[in-house]
């Protein structure tokens, strides 16, 4: 799963929240670093990454491009989920997206010091170009694309991947929707158990 995701089945615990959204630059044991809270979600983060690759719906979207894109078919899954996840939110939360998002920019800002350095860079690009808000558009899910094409200098091809985007778009949402809800159900029990052991 991409970020979105990642930041909504954190639960209400802010710094949770953080380690789920940062937890890519953070890497084998190097989590017990960080306050309890954050080690959470980056066990979290780790959790839903696990899950999401072997689940049979995640796979059907995968199948559909991976002769194209190789490789790279699970981080365009990721990203398209994002999309579906933005587009279907008021199914998810009561609270608006735009206002959601903003609460978890500020909270970024907050614990600023605290994110790895991967992501101290990251995060103005992030609010300054409001990603999170933008992947509820298939135009904003393009930008997403090339700007990870870029990093791979081309050879991802990624840029091109909203063709299937559009040609599949019924397909890869009911694959969506069919997976999130159990992710759901599975992030929330893992959630509450490393609670529980980290006692928070």
């Amino acid at each position: 799963m991409n970020f979105l995701a990642h930041i909504y089945l954190s639960g209400e615990n802010e710094l949770l929240t953080i380690g789920n959204f940062a937890a890519d630059g953070i890497r084998g044991r190097r989590y017990k670093d960080y306050p309890k809270a954050m080690q959470v979600g980056i066990l979290l983060h780790r959790f839903i990454d696990s899950y999401t690759d072997a689940h049979p719906s995640f796979r059907d979207s995968t199948r559909r491009l991976h002769k194209a894109y190789g490789h790279y078919s699970g981080v365009i899954v990721d990203i398209f989920y994002d999309h579906f996840l933005a587009k279907n939110w008021n199914d998810y939360n009561e609270q608006s997206l735009d206002a959601y998002i903003q609460n978890f920019y500020n909270s970024l800002k907050q614990h600023f010091e605290i994110l790895p350095e991967r992501f101290k860079k990251l995060v103005p690009f992030m609010i300054n170009d409001n990603w999170l808000l933008s992947y509820a558009t298939i135009e904003g899910i393009q930008k997403v694309l090339d700007g990870m094409n870029r990093r791979t200098k081309g050879r991802s091809k990624m840029n091109e991947a909203t063709k299937e985007l559009v040609e599949f778009y019924e397909a890869f949402e009911n694959d969506f929707k069919l997976f999130f809800e159990e992710l759901k159900q599975e992030t929330e029990t893992k959630r509450i158990a490393l609670e529980k052991e980290y006692s928070l």
